[in-house]
């Protein structure tokens, strides 16, 4: 074999070995890890030590707390604490990873009256949208979102929700409901399930909508040696406050 030949053969591999290996360096080695589902922060538990049970005991006293139900009534409105994202499955030349990219440029407000959520809607300013890429940025904000044309996507519940004493003490409460969506240009009614608490004088509700890019004329995100798949998550964490 010729030594011309030789080195181009040498070439040739020294390429293919780094098309493949350089794709896992950079996941495995070097990108941070996505980061985890927005989820509602375990509740703190305290717990305290029982004491000795006295030699005798005459009566038992029983305190039953009562929850003022009409404290919640009102406006309440979004705080700077709430987070917006989406969430997408890639491959990278056979490799798997998650692109996630997110915003606290959240706005809106809910109405409670009478032990029931009325009312309550929310708006993301979708140009805000961060990841760890700039690249990704990039595409999301002009191919795939186009938010120069579409800056802005809306949730409004279609339904109010009603609220049990328990949940106004501070227990989780988990509701199947509708509301209606509206993102790069698109609005369409969906189903959703929230999780919601009070803690601390602040509504939290937590949840995800599985979006098909097709149904909400997103265009493939896929580039080259970049695949993904046809469906995300639009993940939201929102936090209400007085």
């Amino acid at each position: 074999m010729k030594p011309i030949v030789r080195k181009i053969l040498a070439g040739v591999v020294v390429l293919a070995i780094g098309a493949v290996a350089g794709p896992w360096i950079y996941i495995n080695l070097i990108k941070q890890d996505a980061p985890d589902v927005l989820t509602l922060e375990p509740s703190v538990t305290t717990t305290t030590a029982a004491a000795e049970p006295a030699e005798t005991s005459t009566t038992v006293a029983t305190t039953v707390t009562t929850v003022d139900t009409s404290a919640t009534d009102g406006e309440w409105a979004v705080v700077a604490e709430s987070i917006v994202g989406y969430r997408v499955k890639e491959v990278i030349v056979g490799q798997k990873t998650e692109g996630v990219g997110r915003t606290s440029a959240v706005t809106g407000s809910l109405k409670i009256a009478d032990q029931k959520v009325l009312n309550a809607e929310f708006s993301v300013d979708m140009t805000t949208l961060k990841s760890d890429s700039t690249r990704r940025d990039r595409q999301v904000n002009t191919r795939i979102l186009d938010t120069a044309t579409y800056p802005t996507a809306t949730f409004v519940l279609k339904e109010p929700i009603t609220l049990t004493p328990e949940v106004l003490a501070g227990s989780e409460l988990t509701v199947n409901t509708t509301g209606t969506l509206t993102l790069r240009g698109v609005t369409k009614d969906i189903a959703v399930t929230l999780i919601a608490r009070l803690v601390d004088d602040v509504i939290e509700v937590n949840g995800s909508i599985e979006l098909v890019f097709a149904d909400w004329s997103i265009p493939d995100p896929s580039i080259s040696a970049i695949v993904v798949e046809d469906r995300g998550q639009l993940e939201f964490l929102i936090r209400f406050a007085r």
